[in-house]
């Protein structure tokens, strides 16, 4: 049997995949292409919305053409673009200003924002907020919502990146506000995991 170790990652119709050995993958397509009916697109480049650009340095991964799509959903392709996700020291609160008359539009721009956090780790805490007041989003929310989506069209290109030769040293940061949420009195966990020089998960939690 295969010696070396073959991850799979599938969606639906859609299936990555990729290991060290390059034996053992083959055989793994042979397999599937005896049961199944497929086509082989080669090394990856795109998936379910990732591109993954490969270099001599190293891999990055980013969701430019998704970002296109996201900016102009929102209506802000000419926009300009702002330094950070969020303005400093403002605590946003749930009952804060008037409320949005159709939520539709909040709701669909904060979904694609959370999906959005999988190559863009900057934007985490400033989409952990917003994602709190999908309930009943009022215009103030909406606000701080184009102003991330304003953030990200002047940083359509921010990768993760993977670079060659990395070590498999495995790291890993935390820290946390205290009681930070106006509505909750919640505090707010943030952290972080680096695989070498890689990051490789990260979440924002209340």
């Amino acid at each position: 049997m295969t010696k070396g170790i073959v991850i799979l990652l599938v969606y639906v119709d859609d299936i990555v995949i990729t290991g060290s050995d390059l034996e053992a993958i083959t055989e793994v397509k042979k397999m599937l292409h005896s049961s199944f009916q497929m086509k082989d697109l080669g090394r990856l480049t795109y998936f379910l919305g990732l591109e993954v650009h490969h270099r001599q340095e190293g891999i990055f991964v980013n969701q430019h053409k998704y970002i296109q799509d996201l900016v102009q959903l929102a209506g802000l392709t000419d926009s300009h673009p702002v330094d950070t996700p969020m303005e400093s020291n403002v605590k946003y609160q749930r009952n804060e200003g008037t409320l949005l008359e159709n939520p539709t539009l909040y709701r669909k721009l904060v979904g694609s924002l959370i999906y959005l956090t999988i190559t863009r780790p900057d934007i985490s805490y400033a989409v952990h907020t917003v994602s709190k007041f999908m309930q009943s989003p009022r215009h103030l929310h909406l606000t701080a919502v184009k102003r991330i989506i304003r953030y990200i069209l002047g940083t359509p290109n921010r990768s993760l990146y993977y670079p060659t030769g990395s070590s498999l040293q495995l790291q890993a940061y935390s820290d946390a506000d205290w009681g930070g949420c106006k509505d909750t009195g919640k505090s707010t966990t943030g952290w972080c995991m680096f695989l070498g020089d890689g990051l490789i998960s990260w979440k924002c939690k209340k």
